[in-house]
């Protein structure tokens, strides 16, 4: 592979201006298409074969006058202080609301709540149901106006107007501004790691491409596979940090080429083929992540991840052919002004110049006297200055962690493992409207309802009951209806509604319990159970659905989905790093390293958004239970996103190894070479996926905030200290493979050892007369080393 790379890295460097244009063409094509395609479809969330969608399903079929999915509003009205809400002057100016509400193309109907017994025993609150015709995405600002007109009428009478229900406009605070604030600080880190504004550059514009030609190939797609707009939250998010880091790697290796006197297009080759094999691999890794979340079965996830996947592939592309291309109008200024300066003051330009040219065996014929002395002058340099070099800090962290690999070991393991002690109280739920902001109108609404009707009231349950085209739905509900009012945790039973054929019925159940007390999901499992033997005394289907009820299917789906997407997940990314580094001891080590800091990253977004510790500093309203999709989520993306880490770090010392240095040295020449852009690219990620902690969406901050910390635990705690501390102990073990897996396993030469040998040329007499008088050269030299 890494030999393909190179070749591909020296075409796209000497093509460089048909490469670029045909990216940017690329960009402009899907920007277009996303323009002129229909707007995407609206988010829709279903989970097949489950009781609930059942249930939704047969109602979408059965009343489509009810709209089953279509948007719903719950306005409540309570009484100025001392009065009744059924005196008749007030009694009037709520019937002069629901008049109001029930206009508009878009409204399927209003309940008077005089009519449909919803009226507090109290006297003091009453609330009004809104039905429309469409999903909560598709209504028009006509119709949030009337909404919100009606209500600020009646609210000026003296009334308390509060609204619930997805038909209400959330308000948005950030308008996407967080991608900005992740590139921001990208670019502050580039430009620090760099030392250039040209190498900072390259790595910023190329992550913006591919995510913009991601995003767009979405929305273009969007009406013909049926991708809504959130689809392309995840892949922004992902895109963006992967664009950067695969960047940053390339760019990194290239400087260091040209460092090392090789000339531009030979650097962007060797770059491209080391490096770039890195990227591959760990790109693959990614890739594979988000598109295991398929076998979850949840259509909403599975788009999620395949449309994050594409954009990952389209990044590791952009990495490989235009980060070559662009490196070639940067050439030698991708380096700092003061290694350009060192670079042509030592005149190792000129030689290595010299080198690309003439690497064939004829040229030692052509040594001199002069020559030699040149090159002992040249070496003697080069001691004297390695001499005064101190080493980088990843040499010396090393060094300090190969001294103390025990204690380093525990502490990491000791500390991650305190952090993860929050997540063995993992409460998981779907977020409602019991967890918005104190003061917005939505929480108002769900106080409301929960002090007048009771806490069960927001969480009502819809149980169906289809006869099968039998016409005696009434009679079968009636039946069910009264066997449900004897189940403890049962507050009341509605009179059942039946469809014009006669066949369905729906009924309400209230819990006296909230949506989200473990007591209410007791219930829904009490009623399913006792529904096999409604089924048989009614001769029809019961189901169960509602809010609570999505919310216990939707848990159960994850956690069926859990063992088998780790199975298959670590299973290929353990096979892919076992062809990267050619051992099962560090494939194993990555993949316990990535438990460990996910399962901290899970305790300290339990800490934070369900505890509520430091819910001020990130922003959480109402500290409440995690989103079911929440592990699984952090599971799939930080496994790519882990091993990324691992491939760059761990490559680099399988690449010393291979060529020649012990296992101590090995782990060192790694962090002396990648340390530095491993902790950069951990910081440009932390810092994009931060930006997301501002968004207003609870579901997008606490996916930011869960992807940061996890990728900041995993990359200083996990890989920095962690992995070089166990590599220290196993030593040569590290590297061990079976003789037979060995011969079974493909060499896809990821540490560029083939390539190594393609590059150099084979010993001629004189060559290897020249390599005998260097070596008596180089122990002439040894005092000065010394």
């Amino acid at each position: 592979m890494a030999t393909f790379l190179y070749k591909l890295g020296r075409l796209s460097f000497r093509r460089r201006r048909y490469v670029a244009l045909l990216w940017v063409l690329l960009l402009g094509g899907i920007g277009y298409a996303s323009s002129a395609a229909p707007a995407p479809p609206a988010d829709s969330f279903s989970m097949p074969g489950t009781d609930s969608q059942k249930a939704f399903d047969l109602l979408d079929e059965r009343f489509p006058a009810a709209s089953a999915e279509g948007a719903t509003a719950r306005v409540v009205i309570r009484a100025p202080e001392g009065e009744k809400i059924t005196d008749p002057a007030a009694k009037a100016e709520v019937n002069r609301l629901v008049a109001a509400l029930g206009k508009g193309s878009q409204v399927a109907g209003v309940a008077d709540p005089y009519k449909a017994n919803a009226v507090s025993k109290d006297g003091t609150t009453a609330y009004a149901s809104v039905t429309y015709k469409v999903i909560s995405t598709e209504l028009t600002d006509k119709t949030h106006d009337a909404l919100t007109d009606a209500t600020d009428k009646t609210r000026a009478e003296g009334f308390t107007v509060e609204t619930g229900g997805d038909a209400v406009q959330a308000e948005q605070e950030m308008g996407g501004s967080a991608e900005l604030i992740g590139i921001a600080v990208s670019a502050v880190v580039l430009v620090i790691t760099f030392g250039s504004l040209i190498a900072a550059g390259l790595p910023l514009l190329t992550a913006i491409i591919g995510v913009g030609i991601g995003v767009s190939g979405i929305a273009a797609l969007g009406s013909v596979l049926n991708l809504s707009g959130t689809t392309s939250t995840l892949a922004m998010m992902i895109g963006l940090a992967v664009g950067i880091d695969y960047a940053l790697f390339i760019v990194s290796r290239y400087r260091a080429e040209i460092a090392e006197g090789r000339e531009p297009e030979e650097a962007a080759g060797r770059a491209t083929g080391t490096a770039g094999s890195a990227v591959v691999f760990a790109g693959l890794t990614v890739i594979v992540a988000l598109a295991g979340l398929s076998v979850v079965n949840i259509p909403m996830l599975t788009k999620m991840g395949l449309a994050a996947a594409a954009t990952v592939a389209i990044a590791v592309l952009i990495a490989l052919t235009m980060i070559p291309a662009l490196l070639g109008f940067a050439g030698k200024r991708a380096l700092r002004r003061k290694d350009r300066k060192n670079l042509k003051k030592s005149g190792a330009d000129s030689k290595h110049s010299k080198d690309t040219k003439a690497t064939k065996a004829t040229k030692a014929t052509k040594a001199t006297k002069d020559n030699r002395a040149l090159t002992k002058q040249a070496a003697a340099h080069s001691a004297k200055a390695a001499e005064n070099t101190k080493p980088n800090l990843g040499t010396r962290w090393a060094r300090l962690v190969l001294r103390r690999p025990v204690t380093v070991l525990l502490i990491g393991v000791l500390g991650l493992g305190a952090v993860a002690i929050p997540a063995t109280s993992l409460e998981l739920g779907l977020p409602d409207e019991g967890t918005s902001a104190p003061d917005t109108t939505q929480r108002k609404a769900y106080d409301l309802l929960s002090e007048s009707f009771g806490a069960g009231f927001n969480g009502p349950l819809m149980v169906t009951v289809d006869t099968g085209g039998a016409k005696d739905a009434a009679a079968a509900a009636k039946t069910v209806g009264t066997s449900l009012a004897k189940v403890d945790g049962v507050a009341a039973v509605t009179p059942a509604s039946v469809n014009p054929a006669g066949d369905t019925a729906i009924i309400t159940v209230v819990p006296t319990t909230g949506p989200s007390d473990h007591k209410t999901e007791e219930l829904v499992r009490t009623i399913r159970s006792k529904a096999s033997g409604l089924e048989a005394d009614t001769k029809s289907d019961v189901l169960v659905t509602g809010q609570t009820a999505m919310t216990i299917d939707f848990s159960q789906t994850l956690d069926d989905a859990l063992l088998p997407y780790l199975g298959l997940v670590v299973g290929l990314a353990f096979l892919l790093l076992m062809l990267v580094f050619r051992s099962v001891l560090v494939p194993l080590k990555a993949a316990l390293g990535f438990l460990l800091s996910v399962a901290a990253a899970l305790g300290a977004v339990v800490a934070v958004f369900q505890w509520g510790w430091l819910a001020d500093v990130v922003g959480v309203d109402q500290p409440g239970p995690i989103m079911s999709m929440m592990p699984i989520f952090m599971i799939g993306v930080v496994f790519g996103l882990a091993m990324d880490y691992e491939v760059f770090l761990v490559t680099r010392m399988r690449e010393a190894y291979v060529h020649g240095a012990n296992p101590a040295e090995a782990v060192v020449t790694g962090f002396k070479h990648g340390g530095r852009v491993v902790g950069a690219a951990a910081v440009i990620m932390t810092s994009v996926f931060s930006g997301f902690i501002m968004e207003n969406d609870d579901m997008i901050k606490m996916m930011g905030f869960g992807l940061a910390i996890a990728v900041f635990f995993d990359a200083f705690v996990v890989r920095m200290a962690i992995v070089p501390a166990v590599l220290a102990l196993l030593g040569k073990s590290a590297w061990w493979l079976p003789r037979w897996l060995d011969k079974l396993l493909p060499n896809m030469d990821v540490e560029g050892e083939k390539l190594h040998k393609t590059l150099t040329p084979p010993s001629s007499p004189a060559a290897e007369d020249e390599d005998r008088d260097n070596d008596e050269e180089r122990r002439e030299l040894e005092p000065v080393r010394g």
